[in-house]
């Protein structure tokens, strides 16, 4: 959420921010309900003070036999008493109505984000590993002999509908080494703290981590009003809300594998085949709590994390700046891990880290206190994949596959399979 001074101080600077989201003049319609708001306040605390001064007076008034003063003071305090509370109901309104308009109101991108109108202007920073080559046509995952089996999209769809899986057999197994190795190794490698957290969460959360109230139709909510979390950057994020933290306390970094929900809103048609986009998937998410001094350095360590997961692999990848046009809402700068799938030749998302700076920290006031004494400031936020585990079996075993269907897996996750290397044309862990 914005600062709502910053936007009176200079609205200019506001409007051109907002520019590059591609958005238009915001700053009048906003500062119009914020004057409206603070008018209704000024009059109320002018109200209060003839009241206050005439409550003052009515006993005077009485003890020296004024009778016509003392009703004339009597009626003006019960007039300004009402007057205080219609006015400190219509402030109400105003306030409510202009904390409503900034929570819809995207964040303001860095001033080093590349201008473009959409994924196809993102910046490419750096590549990493040799894509491989094959004396065959590479397949997708879900076509290869020695996983078909072990995706199980018909017994799913009967279960539960489309955009879901059953995973089976090796196929699971390796899902399931893939997200504790990940786990492993941002604890044990990068330092992180691992937290399992509830995945169904209240509104309160939901809105204080930006998800709420534009992305609500992207999420699912249960019949009691629970929401299912998209990420677990809502719960690890918001664990810090309403609080203020010691300066020693900072950073904090938490890493969780969850499950994750999503409605996949606005996505018809993309996607459909295999289990890249599914309305239920792991990941782990790594979350940062910073001293506003440090985090633009902590998006590049958050960044590199991530990046080590896939070289560990041995997964190609590429790492691309988003422009203002494809960066999300809440984000003043963001990094996409791309890693390379030769069933469909391309690169394809499987991180996304991001700073928000004292976005989210603005919605769910959460605040540090200065090593100095002085006034609480507001913390900054990061998030990033590390990484989305079903995107990562899919880079997997499409990378390692064979001719005869079969996949090579990668070393690293050997201790977790009980020593197996591969899986077979067959279906089954070797």
């Amino acid at each position: 959420m914005h600062d709502i001074r910053q936007i009176r101080e200079n609205p200019a600077a506001f409007d051109a921010a907002m520019a590059r989201r591609g958005l238009s003049s915001l700053s009048s319609e906003i500062l119009a309900v914020d004057t409206a708001r603070r008018e209704k306040i000024m009059a109320a605390e002018e109200a209060l003070a003839t009241r206050n001064k005439a409550s003052k007076e009515v006993g005077a008034a009485k003890a020296r036999g004024d009778d016509a003063e003392f009703e004339r003071l009597r009626a003006l305090v019960s007039e300004k008493k009402a007057e205080i509370a219609t006015l400190e109901e219509e402030s109400k309104i105003e306030d409510a109505r202009l904390r409503d308009m900034l929570m819809v109101i995207p964040n303001i991108v860095a001033d080093d984000v590349p201008e473009g109108a959409d994924e196809s202007e993102n910046q490419e920073m750096h590549t990493w590993g040799a894509l491989p080559t094959y004396d065959f046509a590479p397949k997708e995952h879900f076509e290869l002999s020695g996983t078909a089996a072990s995706l199980d999209f018909e017994t799913a769809g009967k279960i539960s509908g489309a955009r879901f899986v059953m995973l089976k057999g090796a196929v699971a197994r390796v899902h399931r080494a893939l997200a504790q190795f990940m786990l492993d190794t941002h604890v044990d490698e990068n330092g992180l703290t691992e937290i399992n957290p509830p995945v169904l969460v209240r509104d309160d959360a939901m809105t204080g981590t930006d998800k709420l109230p534009k992305f609500g139709e992207d999420s699912y909510q249960t019949t009691n009003g629970w929401w299912l979390v998209p990420t677990a950057e809502v719960p690890l994020t918001y664990s810090v809300a309403e609080g203020t933290l010691a300066a020693e306390d900072l950073p904090r970094r938490m890493v969780a594998h969850t499950l994750c929900f999503r409605s996949e809103a606005g996505s018809a048609g993309r996607d459909t085949s295999g289990m890249l986009r599914q309305h239920q998937f792991e990941k782990v998410e790594m979350v940062s709590i910073m001293h506003p001094d440090d985090s633009d350095a902590e998006l590049e360590r958050m960044t590199k994390c991530a990046e080590g997961i896939l070289e560990k692999l041995v997964l190609p990848y590429r790492t691309v700046k988003l422009c203002t046009g494809d960066i999300g809402f809440g984000a003043k700068r963001t990094y996409d891990i791309e890693v390379w799938l030769p069933g469909q030749n391309a690169y394809r998302e499987i991180s996304s880290c991001s700073t928000t700076g004292d976005f989210q920290a603005r919605r769910m006031n959460a605040r540090f206190k200065p090593a100095d004494g002085g006034k609480p400031e507001f913390v900054h936020t990061l998030n990033g994949s590390g990484l989305a585990v079903g995107r990562c079996l899919i880079a997997v075993l499409e990378n390692g596959q064979q001719a005869d269907g079969s996949v090579t897996l990668p070393a690293v996750l050997r201790p977790y399979l009980g020593g197996k290397t591969r899986i077979t044309s067959e279906g089954a862990l070797a």
